[in-house]
């Protein structure tokens, strides 16, 4: 059964909320991780490295706490 919506539903489902949280969650720990083991770097590739990717992880976080926000809206 396939469903095509003209305009999306303006709420999220309980097992959508659940991927989210459980995507966040993901993002956040790699997030401090990455952020904890920056200090701990001496090479600067790998400083730099590391620097992107918790960028990476914060910038989905962001973007899940959008969706939220916006209660599933896709404005």
């Amino acid at each position: 059964m396939e469903l095509n919506y003209e305009n999306v539903p303006d709420m999220i489902s309980g097992k959508d909320l659940d991927y989210l949280v459980d995507i966040f969650n993901w993002n956040y720990n790699a997030y401090k991780s990455t952020m904890d083991r920056t200090s701990y770097a001496n090479d600067e590739e790998v400083c730099k490295l590391l620097d992107k990717a918790s960028n990476l992880f914060y910038n989905d976080m962001e973007s899940i706490l959008e969706i939220l926000e916006r209660g599933g809206c896709s404005e």
